[in-house]
């Protein structure tokens, strides 16, 4: 599966829609194809169904997302619990890729392969627009950056957009696990603008 995200650049978009949406992103290899989609998923038991009785739209809501190939072939979920503490990386089968553990909130993140080893860190910067992700020695393997999509988008949409740019090579897990930074971070720390 990780062919997918072979491209050195990719783009993670939200498309443009109200503040009521729920998370979408769309992953653009550096030529503007789109290797994959994320939606929200429904298999998420009864704190879904909570959800869907009060709506949240903070960054403390847990939530998850499916990403497919555009033709619907299932690829990863990104499972964000409630808080910001503990976000994993799974298979459609429900096998673990990796996770993310808040070390500092808002400022620097530890990621684990499916064994729980540390393979990497992710560093964000003050104002949570720039993320370095690091191997566990300490190197740069990507860097995630939020762009700046003008003030009305920024206050009034979900419009987020990031662009990675992975400094090959990078090994599995920690090569998926860059690109999901930019989804990770997104659902971590900048959904709180959504207004209920």
């Amino acid at each position: 599966m990780s062919e997918v995200f072979s491209s050195p650049v990719l783009r993670v978009e939200q498309p443009r829609r109200g503040p009521f949406a729920k998370s979408r992103y769309k992953v653009l290899d550096e030529g503007g194809t789109v290797v994959a989609i994320a939606a929200p998923t429904d298999d998420q038991g009864g704190a879904a169904v909570m959800r869907g009785l009060f709506p949240g739209k903070s960054n403390l809501d847990a939530r998850a997302v499916l990403l497919t190939t555009p033709d619907g072939d299932p690829l990863y979920v990104v499972d964000k619990q409630s808080g910001r503490e503990y976000t994993e990386i799974l298979r459609p089968d429900g096998e673990r890729v990796g996770s993310f553990v808040t070390e500092r909130v808002g400022r620097r993140y530890v990621v684990y392969d499916d064994d729980g080893t540390l393979i990497g860190t992710v560093d964000v910067d003050v104002p949570r627009n720039n993320f370095e992700v690091k191997d566990a020695d300490g190197g740069k393997v990507a860097h995630v950056r939020k762009k700046w999509a003008g003030l009305a988008t920024h206050l009034l949409t979900t419009a987020d957009r990031y662009a990675v740019e992975i400094s090959d090579p990078v090994r599995e897990p920690l090569r998926t696990m860059a690109v999901m930074t930019a989804i990770v971070m997104d659902m971590n720390l900048h959904e709180a603008k959504e207004i209920t």
